[in-house]
């Protein structure tokens, strides 16, 4: 028997992640639950994590786990193991599929899934009723606030999207939260650290300026932490920063670091994609950058990933533009 993990991963708009198999898979064209097979020595939440980053360039948070489905294909016999899970991650990197879309849970029952995957999808519908209502809790304030200890664990045990809004509610009310999840975020315990700093992309997402105080402390943090999950949260809150307002020896660190993670061929596709959006903004407050980036980009594409030639394609366009306003202003100088 085969075991398998797959994640029913839900956005924040409660849509569901279905991805479609290629020509040549077991299942040709059919829909499915990604995931994928479980290592030696792995155990069933280490697989899942695993799977998505390296098939789709993704973060997700478990949040609960759906009963096992046995299925006997007559070929092979595989026990699936179904997490639900939640992702801020609004667009996938494909890399073994040929096609994703978001569902609402109604239409689920409409994919062409695989079987096994049709009785995760009943599993799961069976449930939603019980996941569609607002949990309550009461803001952590001065006055009931935490301890430090609780506060951990707490961060640690967030249980999915819900959680991590009311924490990021409770934060953007109360500075002190705010900077225990940056202090998390910085932690070697890598759970920790991940689940704090995507607690501090929702805070940013509602209240970017929120962030602004502490851009230099961040830039100069970037490259002492060994996360990658934190250092991808901590890019995309960057990315959508005014970093303007920041030095220009915290500027030099923030290029350095973001060029270093183009060019290594050990960054993960998103950290690759949110420094380049990082450096077109510094290429428009320093346009001699433009060409830097522009060589780096045109590297990258010789061989990399379908969602990094497209993301670079983008930036190439708009730096182009930048070099062309550069063109125009020195000729009318």
């Amino acid at each position: 028997m085969i075991r398998v993990t797959c994640a029913i991963i839900r956005n924040e708009e409660n849509e569901i992640l279905v991805v479609q198999r290629g020509e040549k898979t077991d299942h040709p064209f059919k829909w499915e639950f990604p995931g994928g097979k479980i290592n030696d020595g792995e155990n069933e939440e280490e697989c899942i994590i695993r799977e998505i980053r390296e098939e789709l360039s993704m973060d997700i948070v478990i949040c609960s786990r759906l009963e096992n489905v046995d299925y006997d294909y007559g070929k092979k016999q595989i026990l699936l193991v179904p997490f639900v899970c939640d992702t801020l991650d609004a667009l996938p990197v494909l890399s073994e599929h040929l096609a994703f879309k978001w569902l609402p849970p109604y239409r689920l029952r409409e994919a062409d899934f695989s079987e096994a995957d049709i009785i995760v999808a009943n599993n799961y519908l069976k449930i939603q009723p019980l996941n569609e209502g607002v949990s309550v809790h009461p803001r952590i304030t001065d006055n009931n606030m935490a301890n430090d200890e609780e506060l951990k664990s707490m961060v640690i045990d967030m249980m999915g999207m819900k959680n991590a809004e009311w924490v990021a509610t409770s934060a953007i009310e109360n500075p002190a939260i705010f900077r225990k999840l940056l202090e998390y975020s910085y932690s070697d315990d890598k759970k920790l650290a991940f689940h704090a700093s995507w607690i501090l992309t929702k805070v940013c997402d509602k209240y970017p300026e929120i962030i602004d105080p502490f851009l230099p402390e961040i830039v100069e943090k970037l490259g002492k932490i060994d996360n990658e999950s934190a250092q991808r949260s901590f890019l995309r809150i960057i990315s959508l920063s005014e970093i303007k307002e920041i030095s220009s020896r915290h500027h030099g660190l923030l290029a350095d670091h973001c060029f270093a993670a183009l060019k290594s061929g050990f960054s993960a596709i998103a950290i690759k994609a949110y420094s380049m959006e990082i450096l077109y903004k510094m290429a428009i407050i320093y346009p001699e950058l433009a060409n830097e980036l522009s060589a780096t980009i045109i590297m990258l594409q010789e061989d990399g990933s379908a969602g990094i030639v497209a993301r670079g394609r983008i930036i190439l366009k708009r730096l182009a533009e930048i070099s062309a306003n550069k063109n125009f202003r020195n000729r009318n100088q």
